[in-house]
């Protein structure tokens, strides 16, 4: 692929590009790479859909045409794998207000800025519409019934399934079809830019351009509003959130009549709609595929959406009632301790290692299972690692001091090192066949030494026992 981006580059600019740095990307399978010669800079793009990447340079062109600020394509392969576009530096809106939101407070340069793209979106939802073939959208032209439930599905099964939540799937179906018919009756002809937020808006010369379209289609107004708006990780304050409404439908007003609690009140909606979707998305690449920046995304957006649900009990009780319990559950729960916290745990190998909730995925998983089982024995068969019998059966009659030396060897060197560099999070896990005996014993043992010899807090979790305590806390 990146043979074929240089060639481009060649195609484009003349030259061979001196230097291709790879970027950072952001939860997509598109590989994005800066190629550099001589002062000039170009984005390559290598994607995996030539359908995607048909949308997004259709879009592109669309964009432009109409006056909107966003990268032109200037080259794109045979294949349609690949293309190059414009550079537009690496600052996006969400970098630009990092200040604004450490502080909570939205420096007026921000609000401005914030309330001009604002602004534009009604151009790009009325004149973009006017210039594009929806039929070239990926993966679907219209925002139509089958892709509001296959974005439901994806919260039920990558979010709530993911966070281990019961709830009864019949109940939950029957409310995605309630707002499933609420959003799709207000469908219409316009663009659905879909992925509107400040992360895809560049802030070059001064200005907001637009990014990341690819997955636009035909669709209500009301959905990049709520995407924009109700940014979870954005932070903006309602007082914000309400400066920026306003903007956006006076620049609304020039394409059609808007009564503004009327248009309030459906935008929630797709408020709850579109936080399920994100949710759905961050549960999907934190909780399984442990990326750690989606799983830190998750708390923010359960608070918004809650707060949300519980001004329509009414309509939707059960998804309110589902998101209090998992907005209950602990690891949801904000800790405000501070410096370094080790959690232990004893499991089954049955039942599976134990999922890692920090994102970090830092730690040890130890197997017990080579040490001299007492749960072989009927007078051990009901006790556990906590009781004194069978502390004193693998004291005496198995080589467990000599696994735990080794452990707190291994436990030390690494807590020694997060401690120096300011790391807040490891995970040490004990396994053996039941999850009963060994495990916990070794588990109780290695919490016991950490605590003493380190003074950081140590959560204790016996999963098969039921058991959780905390040490130093």
């Amino acid at each position: 692929m990146i043979t074929i981006l240089e060639e481009l580059f060649v195609s484009v600019t003349g030259v061979q590009p001196q230097a291709v740095v790879k970027l950072t990307g952001d939860g997509s399978n598109r590989a994005y790479y800066r190629l550099v010669s001589d002062g000039v800079s170009l984005i390559g793009v290598a994607g995996v859909s030539v359908e995607e990447n048909r949308a997004f340079v259709a879009v592109a062109k669309a964009f432009c045409e109409c006056g909107i600020d966003a990268p032109r394509v200037l080259a794109v392969s045979d294949d349609s794998l690949c293309y190059l576009q414009e550079d537009l530096g690496d600052v996006t809106l969400f970098d630009r207000m990092k200040q604004s939101r450490d502080e909570s407070c939205f420096s007026q340069p921000d609000i401005n800025a914030l309330c001009r793209v604002m602004q534009l979106l009604p151009d790009i939802q009325y004149k973009v519409a006017r210039k594009l073939d929806f039929a070239v959208c990926y993966p679907v032209a219209d925002f139509d019934r089958r892709a509001v439930m296959w974005d439901l599905n994806y919260f039920k099964y990558c979010f709530l399934k993911g966070v281990g939540a019961e709830f009864d799937e019949k109940k939950v179906e029957d409310e995605f079809e309630t707002l499933a018919a609420i959003l799709l009756a207000e469908n219409g002809d316009t663009f659905m830019y879909r992925d509107f937020q400040s992360r895809n808006v560049m802030w070059h010369d001064e200005r907001p351009w637009f990014i990341d379209f690819q997955g636009g289609r035909k669709g209500p107004i009301y959905y990049d509003v709520a995407s924009f708006v109700g940014q979870a990780r954005a932070k903006y304050t309602c007082e914000v959130a309400d400066i920026m409404l306003d903007a956006y439908i006076e620049s609304l007003s020039r394409y059609r009549e808007v009564e503004k609690g009327e248009f309030v009140n459906t935008l929630r909606y797709f408020r709850i709609f579109r936080l399920m979707q994100n949710l759905g998305a961050y549960g999907f690449r934190g909780l399984f595929e442990r990326k750690k920046r989606f799983v830190e995304s998750i708390p923010a957006a359960m608070a918004q959406l809650n707060e949300l649900l519980c001004k329509v009990e009414d309509v939707l009780p059960t998804l309110c009632g589902l998101m209090k319990e998992i907005a209950a559950m602990p690891r949801f729960v904000p800790d405000e301790h501070e410096g370094l916290v080790v959690d232990v745990y004893s499991f089954s190998y049955r039942r599976g290692i134990p999922e890692d909730y920090s994102g970090n995925g830092g730690g040890f998983v130890f197997d017990c299972r080579a040490i001299h089982n007492p749960g072989r024995y009927e007078p051990y068969k009901k006790l556990t690692g906590m009781d004194e019998p069978v502390k004193k059966f693998l004291e005496e009659q198995s080589r467990i001091a000599d696994f735990l030396e080794n452990v707190y060897a291994l436990a030390d060197n690494m807590v020694e090192d997060y401690l120096r560099r300011g790391f807040s999070h490891i995970q040490l896990c004990f396994g053996c066949t039941g999850g009963q005996h060994r495990s916990v014993y070794s588990a109780e043992h290695t919490a016991e030494h950490i605590a003493k010899k380190f003074g950081v807090r140590v959560n204790v979790n016996h999963i098969m026992q039921g058991v959780k305590y905390t040490l130093n806390k």
